[in-house]
């Protein structure tokens, strides 16, 4: 379920009818709360691009968002959250937008499916 998330959540990215955090939100709606509307993914428009200030990543931001979305208990969710922050920095170093595109101003499609399948691995030991 994870490799199927993180294609499709690049996918929509490269579509260009998405950025990285409504990415991330529409590939967990789709999979883990297909009840929702599609407009649930609005709600985290904001976060593109370092939520335009270019500090934290989108995807984590989307990330993030979705798995509140999901999951019902706060304290699981900030647990899982903690998680997926401390594995995208230790995977990329910082989670900071700018100086992630500064480096590599290619590499958000895959920062984008990296993180969407991460969430969904989280959320399918759930």
């Amino acid at each position: 379920m994870s490799t199927k998330c993180q294609e499709e959540a690049e996918q929509l990215y490269r579509s260009g009818k998405y950025h990285c955090a409504e990415a991330v939100m529409e590939t967990v709606r789709r999979h883990f709360a297909a009840h929702l509307s599609e407009s649930i993914v609005s709600t985290v428009s904001g976060f593109g691009c370092g939520s335009g200030s270019g500090c934290i990543c989108g995807a984590v931001s989307g990330g993030t968002v979705a798995l509140g979305l999901v999951l019902a208990d706060k304290k699981e969710t900030t647990r899982l959250t903690k998680e997926l922050h401390t594995w995208f920095k230790e995977k990329y170093s910082v989670t900071c937008c700018k100086i992630i595109r500064q480096n590599d101003n290619v590499v958000c499609p895959v920062l984008t499916g990296s993180v969407t399948g991460k969430v969904a691995e989280m959320l399918g030991r759930k």
